[in-house]
């Protein structure tokens, strides 16, 4: 969980915005992209889809660590 956190706040962060605004984009809370940062919380693979396609990635490198750890 926290591999991809990081990922997700390396991504937000390379592209530019602030976690309220990624919120505002999903229409979710910013605790709740906060949370799936720390890895405090895991997001859904629809909430994973959506993230990536927000921030312009693949959801491959979401969850490259993930996938090689396991």
């Amino acid at each position: 969980k926290k591999l991809i956190g990081s990922r997700i706040k390396a991504a937000r962060k390379l592209k530019g915005i602030t976690q309220e605004e990624l919120a505002e984009q999903l229409h979710v809370s910013v605790s709740c992209i906060s949370r799936c940062e720390t890895g405090t919380a895991m997001s859904s693979v629809e909430n994973l889809l959506r993230i990536a396609e927000v921030l312009g990635v693949g959801v491959e490198y979401l969850l490259y660590d993930y996938m090689t750890d396991h």
